[in-house]
């Protein structure tokens, strides 16, 4: 049935009709740079060197899985993501709406912790040694030029301000406090000259909470104290017992906002590996947003039993060194539970909820590089492919008629139904469209015309021996065949090359050649010899052909 000329027309039919109906009812996958979207390298952000190279492909590795899951959950379709050397990572994503949500959520840590509220005064009596040793690092005309240096302060500010006054030590006191070397990690300076003795950097900026385990500080104040407690020096005063992180979000207390800080135990009795999954919701009582949680069995037992334990205590919930909130526990919680944040909005609920159920960054990664491509950026570059397209066209058909006469003009024929056929595979096989994906299209138009200047000469030969029309035309496509095959064949090959180890916009290339090369192989060999055999079916033997 095939070898006929009504099979090989039906044969035809079905797979242009096959074409044709994926065209009109899917949507060609344009890429990002016809689209326009978001471009991103990410890299394992390890400044001080600790991570060896094993560990960090390992977690670039870890990282590629988890910004998959975030990004799919995110509904981009045809995302790029794929690693890059040995700790660096290419995120494409195409068609995005919010690029700077979408940066964020790729690139939250979102390591989840569960923590005890501890009491402030565990961190009294170390508060003169941290703004000694504040001064001695950053020297005292530094940390007045911040402007937020304070002096002892009297009487009347004590129940407000924490610091210097009746509790601080002197200064041999403070240094024998440290001398036990297993206390610190890192060599603390607490000499200070005379001048700046009374300077208290830190303490001043600290306000009494309304909670036993918390400061507040000023929103004005908030990146200073920041700096300040990130100092190596003053983590290594800080008790080990404890820690001290910020809220997430400031917090309005009498007209004025404030940032509260949270004293902590120091080891996380519960982190988000014990999650099981996480959701957005509001709080039917307050009308809040609110992230609903539920944890594994594990995980369970254990919130079970610290929450048992500590009934009427604040419990942390701390995601990326940040408080989002501390709840009093009012009775025993199991496996499942709830995020209360406040004022957030309820996109920011739902991305929360989003990086809690793709799980925690295994390190962090650091933007190399970002580039955006506007979406008219990308109607321009369809449109200069589209131009070329029917330039590149023109051109063909006008050297294929005016070479070849009526034979070309089968060529043109054979050559729109490889068009039909490869717009039709790129929608079947889910394939993304991109500008280098355009130009290995226009490449393989000139192969597909290729292989027919091949089997026209091949032909042209025959007739020229004497051969009759029929023959001459088994023998053109018979003789041509191996040629064919073997410029096809090699050119695939090439491109499955660039389709194993290239990045996208090669990616884009190798999918569209390799398309083409096989749909120009079916159209010359069997398209374009089937429209020939319609051609001469009537012809004699002692006839000629337009060629």
């Amino acid at each position: 049935m095939f070898s006929s000329i009504r099979g090989r027309i039906l044969v035809i039919l079905a797979v242009l009709g096959l074409c044709g109906w994926y065209l009109a009812t899917t949507q060609i996958k344009l890429g990002l740079d016809l689209q326009g979207g978001m471009h991103l390298v990410l890299e394992i952000d390890d400044p001080e060197g600790t991570m060896s190279m094993e560990a960090r492909s390992d977690a670039i590795d870890r990282a590629e899985r988890i910004i998959r899951n975030r990004v799919d959950e995110l509904g981009v379709e045809e995302p790029l993501i794929q690693k890059v050397g040995q700790d660096r990572l290419i995120v494409e994503l195409a068609g995005i709406d919010d690029e700077e949500r979408a940066k964020e959520l790729i690139g939250q840590t979102a390591l989840l912790e569960w923590k005890l509220v501890r009491s402030r005064t565990e961190v009294d009596a170390s508060l003169p040694r941290i703004d000694r040793a504040i001064v001695a690092a950053l020297g005292g005309d530094s940390i007045r030029a911040l402007g937020r240096a304070v002096e002892a302060p009297g009487e009347s500010m004590e129940d407000l301000l924490f610091g210097t006054g009746p509790d601080t030590l002197p200064q041999e006191e403070l240094e024998e406090e440290l001398e036990d070397p297993e206390e610190l990690d890192v060599e603390v300076d607490l000499e200070v000259p005379e001048a700046d003795a009374d300077l208290r950097p830190f303490s001043a900026l600290l306000l009494q909470g309304p909670d036993q385990g918390e400061f507040l500080v000023r929103t004005e104040d908030y990146p200073i104290a920041r700096m300040f407690l990130e100092l190596p020096e003053v983590q290594a005063i800080i008790p080990r017992a404890v820690s001290l992180q910020f809220e997430w979000q400031p917090r309005a207390v009498a007209g004025q906002t404030y940032r509260a800080l949270y004293v902590l135990q120091r080891d996380a009795f519960l982190t988000g590996d014990m999650l099981e999954d996480a959701s957005s919701n509001r709080d039917p009582q307050f009308n809040q947003p609110i992230v609903q949680f539920e944890l594994t069995r594990a995980g369970g037992r254990r919130f079970g039993d610290v929450t048992g334990r500590h009934v009427g205590d604040r419990i942390a919930i701390i995601l990326d060194r940040e408080v989002v909130s501390a709840p009093v526990v009012r009775s025993r919680i199991g496996a499942r539970g709830q995020i209360e944040l406040g004022g957030s909005t309820m996109e920011e609920a739902r991305d929360l909820a989003l990086v809690l159920r793709a799980g925690a960054l295994p390190a962090p990664l650091r933007v190399m590089e970002e580039r955006t491509v506007g979406p008219s950026l990308g109607q321009d570059s369809i449109d200069q492919g589209r131009l070329a397209g029917i330039i590149g066209l023109f051109l063909v058909v006008l050297v294929m008629i005016g070479y070849y006469k009526l034979t070309g003009v089968l060529a043109i024929a054979a050559l729109s139904v490889y068009v039909v056929l490869v717009m039709g595979g790129l929608v079947a096989l889910g394939a993304t469209l991109t500008v280098p994906g355009i130009a290995g299209l226009i490449l393989s138009i000139g192969m597909a015309v290729d292989a027919n200047v091949l089997i026209f000469e091949r032909i042209r030969e025959e007739l020229d021996q004497g051969r009759a029309v029929r023959t001459a035309v088994d023998e053109g496509f018979g003789h041509a065949l191996s040629a064919i095959v073997d410029a096809n064949i090699t050119t695939l090959i090439t491109a499955l090359i660039l389709f194993q180890f290239g990045t996208g916009p090669v990616r884009g290339f190798a999918v569209t050649l390799t398309i083409g090369i096989i749909a120009s192989f079916f159209t010359a060999l069997y398209v374009t010899r089937t429209f020939y055999l319609i051609y001469i079916r009537n012809k004699k033997a002692t006839d000629t052909v337009s060629i």
